[in-house]
């Protein structure tokens, strides 16, 4: 039965199954995070100018993400 499936493709599509529906989804959380979370408003109500940078920088991979995806399949890429 093996002879029917291509277990390298089979791997890929697993492996970015896991990157991009798990792993974007946690980077999105994780700037939320750090702009929601527990310690995140200080003393004077403002959010720290570290976490502020880390949750955009979260933002951005997201979006680059999305952006680079649809490219790839705009392009005829499949």
């Amino acid at each position: 039965m093996s002879q029917y499936i291509e277990w390298s493709a089979l791997g890929q599509v697993l492996l970015y199954g896991i990157v991009v529906g798990a792993g974007l989804p946690t980077v999105f959380a994780i700037g939320v995070r750090l702009l929601a979370g527990p310690g995140a408003v200080g003393a004077d109500g403002t959010v720290s100018r570290g976490r502020v940078i880390g949750a955009w920088t979260c933002f951005a991979v997201v979006v680059i993400a999305i952006l680079g995806a649809v490219a790839y399949i705009a392009a005829g890429g499949h």
